[in-house]
């Protein structure tokens, strides 16, 4: 039976309605959580929602839940559940989960075979306790540094607490997944040593050079077809090191304009900044990407750079640091290396981008992404952890999904 405690009427009817269709005998669950979920495409969301969507194809066998905040708690027969969280201030539609007893009750009536956290908050710490309530192995998948951004946002004397803090989280863990080698090394500095590295991947189809429409895009943007043309996409966050390509704009003189997208919310006006909105519309975004001559990323300290991939799958060349996530998806074979994360640094880097053959980088840049980073890559490793945590084989494709597989909706959005 589930606990409704805390729970309303409302509530109640709809998560009965998805227990409704819960794991048949013999068939692993696997659940997600994470409250690094917003109304907007992150990293993490589009990371779980293309694993929702490749499980539904690959392995319609296996059952796969996505537990994330929303305005209300409720729940889809697609394996979308929502938990009613408050809104974070300025916090770019994310929400902030505060029931800790109600997360854990949801995920546990969820009976879970394996849970994957990708947060050490409320949703992260409800796994654990839910997986120790019903037996379920952990996953946690590490997407972010809690010490540097403890250390960025309260100052340096933040990081050795948050680092103790993550040590403790994921001593409780039975699995550690990093997205980059970077990320695997912070968590050993916390004294987190088991560390599972597991690049991140791209959607090859959505990104595609053959999305390309440059002519027609600067044009839109009244811009000559001469213009070099630089494109970010991202969150408007300090970490992301943005008034860094601005002031490499200053270094880089008028041939060069920058498209921010939804990055730019909150950084001063520059003439050679062109500031979009969030677009919703991945094919647009994909269009955009693909029809700038390159990207151009300034955080040394990222975590993985999922972007990154897309803009490499996009035929782009990539101009990035040499430390931090992004040093590990890129070299000069496709793209530019800028040694220091410094405007200098990047402008240099910028400028012996374009003193080279752009259609080389580019061709080099798409074959890059097909042979190393495609989705189906991240998921079968993931699917091989899991079977050795479960004890099962989740290598292979079932001969027929069953009737709640074949309800899944690839294109689950919140």
């Amino acid at each position: 039976m589930l606990d409704v405690g805390e729970l309303t009427r409302t509530e109640i009817v709809s998560l009965r309605a998805m227990l409704g269709h819960g794991p048949a005998d013999g068939l692993p669950h696997l659940v997600d959580t994470t409250m690094l979920y917003g109304p907007r495409s992150g990293g993490v969301k589009r990371y779980l929602l293309a694993k929702h969507a490749w499980m539904a194809k690959e392995r319609p066998q296996l059952r796969h839940a996505l537990v994330v905040p929303g305005r209300a708690t409720r729940a889809t027969s697609e394996g979308l559940i929502t938990i009613s969280a408050p809104p974070i201030p300025f916090g770019d539609g994310y929400r902030c989960p505060t029931s800790l007893r109600k997360w854990t009750r949801i995920l546990a009536h969820l009976r879970p075979s394996l849970i994957e956290m990708g947060d050490t908050y409320v949703p992260g710490h409800a796994a654990l306790d839910a997986a120790e309530a019903v037996g379920a192995p952990t996953v946690a998948f590490c997407h972010s540094d809690p010490a540097a951004l403890a250390a960025l946002h309260f100052g340096e004397w933040a990081a050795a607490p948050a680092q103790r803090r993550v040590a403790r989280f994921y001593s409780r863990c039975d699995l550690v997944a990093a997205p980059s080698r970077y990320i695997a090394g912070r968590l050993a500095e916390a004294g987190v040593d088991q560390v599972m590295v597991q690049p991140l991947g791209v959607d090859l189809d959505l990104f595609n050079p053959k999305r390309a429409d440059r002519e027609t895009v600067r044009s839109d943007l009244g811009l000559s077809s001469k213009t070099r043309l630089l494109v970010f996409a991202g969150r408007p966050a300090r970490e992301k090191n943005l008034e860094t390509l601005l002031d490499a704009l200053d270094l880089l003189g008028e041939d060069y304009r920058l498209i921010l997208i939804a990055a730019g919310a909150y950084l001063r006006p520059h003439p050679q900044v062109i500031g979009l909105d969030y677009v919703r519309d991945p094919r647009l975004l994909a269009r955009l990407i693909a029809s700038c001559d390159a990207f151009v990323h300034a955080n040394d300290q990222e975590p993985f750079g999922l972007v990154v991939l897309e803009a490499l799958a996009s035929g782009v060349p990539v101009v990035g640091p040499s430390s931090g996530g992004v040093s590990e998806l890129i070299d000069d074979s496709i793209g530019q290396v800028a040694h220091r994360a410094t405007a200098q640094g990047m402008a240099e880097a910028i400028d012996a981008l374009f003193a080279r053959d752009l259609d080389v980088l580019s061709q080099a840049a798409r074959a890059r992404a097909e042979a190393r980073h495609g989705w189906s890559r991240t998921f079968d490793s993931l699917m091989q952890a899991y079977g050795d945590l479960l004890g099962v084989d989740l290598s292979a494709q079932a001969q027929e999904p069953d009737d709640f597989s074949r309800s899944l909706n690839p294109a689950l959005n919140l």
